[in-house]
């Protein structure tokens, strides 16, 4: 655990003392930025996720869970709030993309109700899939996150992370088979 911290310390944070919140922040901040890094790779992006982090953790600070399982409960933490933050940034290049470059062109009906119909299958596939292959499925393929970088983060081996992600494909496949190819 960074600098050593104690069960005192974080009991102090809970307390509300200031200079141990400080204490418990300067030991984790590096480290969190660092793993928030990886699966944003954006320094600025990861260094706002952790700062985030912080100050949800200082407002609930009489909630922080004993020493011993603060390293897990802050880089889950920090994994939910990085994959929030890709989340988000997805859906403002979803909205921009819709945006027509060119606003006295006329829309393509057809063409737009044929994606809203993919649309509706692919997220009626997804929604079938165990939770566990969901996941892995949407952090590769909506992140972008490497197998390797999946088992990091999931705390799971590299093969199943291919096993699930052959399952979860297969199963996407089988229920877009008869859509036709855009």
């Amino acid at each position: 655990m960074p600098d050593a911290l104690s069960a005192e310390t974080v009991a102090r944070v809970r307390a509300g003392d200031r200079e141990a919140f400080e204490q418990l922040f300067r030991s984790w901040y590096p480290r969190l930025t660092s793993y928030a890094h990886r699966l944003v790779a954006n320094r600025d992006a990861a260094e706002d996720v952790v700062q985030d982090l912080f100050v949800a953790v200082w407002h609930r600070r009489e909630r922080l869970p004993d020493l011993e399982k603060l390293p897990a409960y802050l880089h889950r933490a920090a994994r939910n709030r990085a994959l929030n933050h890709l989340r988000q940034g997805r859906t403002a290049a979803r909205w921009l993309a819709t945006q027509d470059p060119d606003p006295g062109a006329p829309p393509v009906a057809e063409a737009a109700l044929l994606g809203v119909e993919l649309l509706g299958r692919v997220r009626t596939a997804l929604a079938a899939l165990p939770p566990r292959t969901r996941e892995i499925f949407l952090l590769n393929r909506d992140q972008g996150l490497t197998y390797p970088a999946i088992a990091e983060t999931l705390g799971i081996s590299v093969k199943t992370v291919e096993t699930l992600m052959s399952r979860g494909l297969r199963v996407l496949r089988e229920a877009l088979q008869d859509h036709p190819p855009a």
